[in-house]
């Protein structure tokens, strides 16, 4: 077997193997002669490439830590999904980010254009141990609403109210209440979340108590997050220290009027 770190003609895929078929003759005469142009209608060598993919569809939103599609060839896209579930006698919740929306400007600059949000899927239970997703309830938190969430105490509670299809002609037909208040022994908070859909006739209430260990955890989560859900870290990944340095050099009040400059 022998590896070929780079060809004259291009190649669709990275580091593919190159297996080596060649007779005893044939390779005496291509050790002999290193003019041997591998790249001609007679070339020697045969290109088998292989290529895995893995994904993970065993959760119950069937999620997955990898794309479920391969990518296109000679692209390699990387994407991971994640979430976090808490289960409950009653409910489960699980709890998943979404990235913010980038808009393309003129310059070849992209600009946010919405911000991400955090996706709260709650199911009520159906049995031991199980749960029925088909009956789940989704609530999206912004990231004004994660910050009421790590801010709270505990002892505090807070509410939050929203109507999916406000400001169009569906408006107030659609109602979603999520109530987070402390259990009454102090050892966490209850999230209670109400629906009412007219359009579907539906009315329906899920709750699901989180200790306090667990809401320790989601509020873990959401400080890491945040600064992602509002493109910061696109901003960050951008910066480039050579030339902000040339920058700064060649005209001190570069990126505004700084407070320490006047």
């Amino acid at each position: 077997m022998l590896r070929l770190q780079s060809l004259s003609s291009p190649l669709t895929t990275q580091n593919p193997k190159l297996h080596l078929n060649l007779s005893p003759t044939k390779r005496s005469a291509l050790k002999l002669n290193p003019n041997t142009n591998i790249n001609s209608k007679t070339s020697l060598f045969v290109v088998k490439c292989q290529q895995r993919f893995t994904t993970n569809t065993s959760s119950p939103n069937n999620s997955s830590y990898a794309s479920q599609t391969p990518p296109a060839a000679g692209t390699f896209p990387t994407r991971f999904f994640v979430g976090h579930s808490i289960y409950k006698g009653k409910a489960a919740l699980t709890v998943e980010p979404r990235a913010p929306e980038f808009t393309p400007l003129d310059s070849g600059a992209f600009k946010i254009s919405k911000d991400g949000f955090v996706l709260l899927q709650f199911a009520p239970a159906s049995g031991i141990r199980q749960y029925d997703w088909s009956r789940k309830q989704v609530f999206s938190l912004s990231v004004t609403e994660i910050g009421s969430l790590v801010c709270l105490g505990a002892k505090e509670s807070c509410e939050f109210f929203h109507d999916p299809y406000k400001g169009k002609s569906e408006e107030g037909k659609v109602r979603k209440v999520l109530k987070v208040e402390p259990l009454p022994d102090g050892s966490g908070h209850f999230f209670n979340l109400s629906v009412q859909n007219k359009l579907l006739n539906v009315d329906d209430s899920i709750y699901i108590p989180v200790t306090r260990a667990e809401y320790t955890v989601l509020i873990s989560a959401f400080n890491f997050i945040v600064p992602y859900l509002i493109g910061w870290h696109a901003f960050a990944n951008s910066i480039k220290p050579e030339e902000t340095s040339l920058v700064n050099s060649a005209n001190p009040r570069y990126g505004g009027d700084f407070e320490w400059s006047r």
